[in-house]
């Protein structure tokens, strides 16, 4: 088992472009993107790595996916956490995600 790492950061919620599901997400900085490909040993599908996510008070465990473009992962912000910490596109958010 894989030690716990944490990370905290503020970043821009964002709409992928052109997605008809309306998909969310939050860019990983890249030095913690970096830290996460390090530390997070194997990954699952599309090279993602399991997170567990905390925005507000809203917690849940997703993964994180690798963007070969700009080299860091994106998370996904579901539809139902985005309602309830009254979040939009645009809005920048505090995040905190846990590996191991």
């Amino acid at each position: 088992m894989e030690p716990e790492q944490h990370y905290s950061f503020e970043a821009e919620l964002w709409l992928y472009p052109g997605d008809k599901a309306s998909w969310h997400f939050i860019t990983v900085p890249e030095d913690i993107s970096q830290s996460l490909r390090f530390f997070a040993g194997t990954t699952n599908g599309f090279g993602s790595i399991r997170v567990r996510t905390r925005i507000g008070e809203s917690r849940w465990e997703t993964s994180v996916f690798p963007d070969k473009k700009s080299g860091c992962y994106f998370l996904p912000v579901k539809a139902a956490v985005r309602k309830a910490e009254r979040i939009t596109t645009g809005d920048t958010v505090s995040v905190e995600l846990r590996t191991g």
